[in-house]
């Protein structure tokens, strides 16, 4: 039992350093590493074979194993962590694995459980925050995620702010989101995708983006898990402002993945994907060119944020090519009140000469914010669209 609580400790001192004067909280969470990539990306689409070409050529790439590491395998589940980002991954990882079989050996008999238990109670155990932070990881690394929603809310009565707490970035409640982020992790484990993007959009709004745009090492560039292990997987996650905003876009973008490629149309998650899919641009080009090829099966597309949240240059230039000729004459209203000016006046040559120089224009003035800081541009998309995003998922 001792054991068990030296290598709990351990664990959650190097997770949430604050009980341990050490140096920046983590999370533990579903790894996203396959969010861009396990969709199949054959189904019929051939108008634009020509880029698919040009964009695959040499970027796939599987992850380096000399950056991620991974223990707690005897479920058939890793934890990942940067190694770079945490020195001390071995150890922790070690610790965690340890005290989770001390656990289950504890449990494994009804007298030891049953002494366990009594002992556990003396000691108060339920007002030990660090217990609470070992035992929800622990249910969520064992897949019981309703237990461990539970469990989430038990802890976000305990970890409650200090007055005047801040963290080294300047921002006082970031290590306190662990809880909404983990019970967003949950709910999208369990399917319930609207519960899972309201934890997160109250989680964004609570963040400042990055002054400037993430840099990615040179290894990082491009690489793509080519084999999905179906969410089985899960992983420490810094809890930093740099590190849980692009969370929160990969997780909304793998809630709503699952509604923009089934068969029925709905251009609203069409387009929240594509707006999600500029964050760690290249790396969702396949998946991008998917949406295409689907709109380019409806023949139309309708999403008037269009231009408030789409500033890629290569998106952009694959949506103003959908128009011409070749591109296959695509009806795109991506413009506000476009569908309603269509719907409700005659259809003149002036009129429809007038929305197609609309766009022209549009789409000139988007080019010109190419260089704007995307992080921004996807914090405002969290914002601004809150209600929207969260009544458009089930």
């Amino acid at each position: 039992m001792l054991q068990r609580m030296k290598d709990a400790f351990l664990y959650v001192s190097a997770v949430q350093p604050a009980l341990a004067l050490s140096s920046g909280p983590w999370i533990l969470v579903e790894d996203l590493s396959s969010v861009y990539s396990d969709v199949e990306l054959d189904r019929g689409g051939v108008k634009h074979a020509h880029k698919k070409r040009k964009l695959a050529d040499g970027r796939e790439k599987t992850m380096s194993s000399d950056d991620e590491e991974g223990l707690g395998k005897s479920r058939g589940r890793h934890i990942l962590v940067n190694k770079m980002e945490m020195p001390s991954w071995s150890e922790t990882l070690e610790s965690f694995c340890t005290a989770r079989e001390s656990w289950d050996l504890l449990h494994s008999h009804d007298g030891l459980e049953s002494e366990f238990k009594k002992i556990c109670a003396t000691w108060k155990t339920d007002s030990w925050l660090w217990f609470r932070i070992f035992l929800t990881d622990m249910i969520m690394y064992q897949g019981q995620y309703r237990k461990a929603l539970s469990s989430l809310h038990q802890m976000a009565a305990v970890q409650q702010p200090q007055p005047g707490q801040q963290s080294p970035s300047g921002q006082t409640s970031l290590e306190h989101h662990r809880a909404l982020i983990q019970q967003a992790s949950c709910h999208y484990a369990l399917g319930e995708y609207r519960m899972a993007c309201d934890k997160l959009l109250d989680v964004v709004s609570g963040l400042v983006p990055p002054n400037q745009e993430l840099t990615k090492a040179p290894e990082d560039q491009g690489r793509v898990k080519t084999k999905s292990r179906k969410g089985n997987d899960l992983r420490l996650l810094p809890c930093t402002s740099k590190a849980v905003l692009p969370f929160c876009l990969q997780l909304m973008l793998a809630c709503f993945k699952l509604r923009a490629f089934t068969d029925n149309r709905d251009d609203l998650s069409l387009g929240h994907v594509v707006v999600l899919l500029q964050y760690d641009w290249p790396q969702g080009e396949m998946l991008f060119l998917k949406a295409v090829d689907k709109i380019c099966q409806q023949g139309s597309f309708q999403y008037e944020n269009f231009f408030n949240y789409v500033t890629n240059i290569d998106m952009l230039e694959e949506f103003a090519y959908l128009r011409t000729p070749d591109g296959g004459r695509i009806q795109l209203e991506l413009l506000p009140n476009q569908g309603m000016l269509i719907k409700h006046h005659t259809v003149t040559r002036g009129i429809t000469k007038g929305v197609k120089e609309d766009f022209r224009l549009a789409m000139e003035r988007q080019v010109s914010r190419c260089g704007e800081n995307l992080l921004n541009v996807l914090h405002r998309f969290c914002i601004n669209e809150k209600i929207i995003i969260i009544q458009s998922l089930p």
